[in-house]
């Protein structure tokens, strides 16, 4: 029956199917875009081997942690680009807003009694993996959860890689027999499916659905963060595929050599998107690989964890890649198979020894949180950092390494400074809570990295960044003018 890999596919319980169910369920927690998406390609193949309507149900929570306006909108606004496009095709599309903790309480069990199975999606971080765990002991039916997170599927080695290196090695011998294995781009173009008439009134009543014209005066009611505020950046599908043509056709041509430099804004700018599910890897790569003409018989033979030339495409394009698939796939796959990927005691043996023994040493500076997040250091770079991440959900790639890097050099502990780290940066950035983004914050004390020397004060013989060798490599003059505290 399935087009779907059967190695992005994992039963969740041990039910079965139950045909009398009035229709499929597609519970979409992780990967909340209608196109280029393996489990809603699961769910229609359900459907149509069923012969039963798609109901496609949205959750918005509101009591996860470090939830705030800023990601709530964001949500939404993918929520509100889903309603627009799914009107279009006989499904039935039902987003839902928690007004207030518990509210969202037995809904996906409620509207699993009416269900043939359950399609969930596999996302292998924050709090994802535990809610479906929880929600397969709970519902009546089989329940499946369906990997559509990288273009290597979570499942294809058992191996954690400790380097970049020999991931990109395992990639280069190993990924080709999965690119061909892409979701559709639009599965419910031209499907034919049974529509549902209505749900029934027991659930719309208590779990009513989101009324989009209005969903920002709501946003203003609900029991979450509200000092977090939205950014200028919206959420979804459409503004997601807008950044990347914008990338590929503006960006990309100089990505190599401007990528690196906070001034000239050549960054992808995908990250919040992918994060969130509102675009896809598989459709970057495959926008990509159509501009850049490329076939899989360009692939070379030398499989030795090179980062260039084994694509054989641009090196703007490869220089990409090693971010988007090498680094990106990287944190999914420690998070996927390691559940302590977020704690302090992930670290390499070496990094945490050669932190313990510098663990006392004299700090220069030493902030409080509260100090940090307010971006109240004597250093003007890193301050222009933390106004960034507060004001626009995002940080310069290049100076988010120095602004993790500082944040050890100024804490008590390692610790403690782990701890900052995760607070700020899940509070605020858009693309935070992500594998992706805790590789970056632990890159930074020694996770991927080997020992650097000549052995430091603080950093022992963890990798040094200084803000003044910063400004030398690259420009931030006009970087901190545009991100300078407010003039009292």
């Amino acid at each position: 029956m399935s087009t779907t890999p059967d190695i992005r596919i994992q039963a969740c319980n041990d039910l079965l199917i139950n045909p009398q169910g009035d229709f499929v369920l597609y519970w979409m927690t992780a990967f909340r875009r209608v196109r280029w998406n393996f489990s809603l390609d699961r769910a229609v193949e359900w459907a149509s081997q069923l012969n039963k309507p798609l109901v496609i149900v949205e959750p918005l929570r509101c009591d996860y942690r470090w939830a705030s306006e800023r990601f709530h909108q964001f949500i939404l606004d993918g929520m509100s680009d889903n309603d627009t496009q799914l009107e279009l095709y006989p499904v039935t599309y039902y987003p839902y807003l928690e007004p207030k903790v518990g509210a969202g309480k037995g809904m996906l069990n409620a509207f699993a009694q009416h269900a043939c199975v359950v399609v969930a999606d596999d996302f292998p971080c924050f709090f994802l993996p535990r809610m479906v765990e929880a929600a397969a002991m709970q519902v009546p039916v089989k329940m499946e959860k369906v990997d559509s997170n990288g273009l290597l599927p979570l499942r294809a080695t058992d191996r954690v890689f400790s380097k970049a290196f020999h991931f990109r090695q395992f990639l280069q011998k190993n990924l080709s027999t999965h690119l061909d294995d892409l979701p559709s781009p639009s599965v419910l173009e031209g499907v034919r499916l049974t529509r549902l008439q209505a749900l029934p009134s027991i659930l719309t009543k208590r779990w009513p659905r989101v009324d989009f014209p209005y969903f920002s005066d709501v946003l203003k009611t609900i029991l979450i963060d509200h000092k977090v505020l939205p950014t200028a950046q919206l959420g979804g599908a459409l503004v997601g595929e807008e950044k990347l043509r914008t990338l590929l056709a503006y960006r990309l041509p100089h990505y190599s050599e401007l990528r690196n430099q906070p001034e000239q804004n050549s960054t992808s700018q995908l990250s919040p998107y992918l994060h969130f599910g509102h675009i896809s890897v598989h459709q970057v790569f495959h926008e990509l690989i159509e501009q850049e003409e490329w076939s899989l018989a360009s692939l070379s033979e030398k499989t030795k964890g090179q980062r260039e030339g084994w694509w054989g495409m641009s090196a703007n394009a490869e220089a990409w890649l090693d971010q988007l698939i090498t680094w990106r796939e990287l944190g999914f796959n420690m998070s996927s198979k390691q559940t302590n990927y977020d704690q302090y005691a992930s670290l390499p043996e070496w990094a945490k020894t050669t932190l313990a023994e510098h663990a006392d040493d004299p700090r220069d500076h030493l902030y409080s949180i509260e100090e940090f997040e307010q971006a109240q250091t004597h250093d003007p770079l890193w301050n222009a950092a933390q106004i960034q991440l507060v004001r626009e959900g995002v940080v310069h790639n290049y100076l988010r390494m120095l602004w993790s890097k500082k944040i050890l050099e100024w804490s008590p502990t390692p610790q403690d400074a782990l701890a900052v780290m995760i607070e700020l940066n899940n509070k605020y950035a858009l693309d935070g809570r992500n594998p992706n983004s805790y590789s970056g914050i632990f890159w930074c004390l020694g996770r991927y990295d080997r020992a650097w020397g000549p052995e430091r004060p603080i950093y022992g013989k963890i990798r040094y960044m200084s803000s003044d060798n910063t400004a030398r490599k690259v420009k931030v003059k006009n970087y901190i003018e545009t991100y300078s505290p407010p003039k009292k």
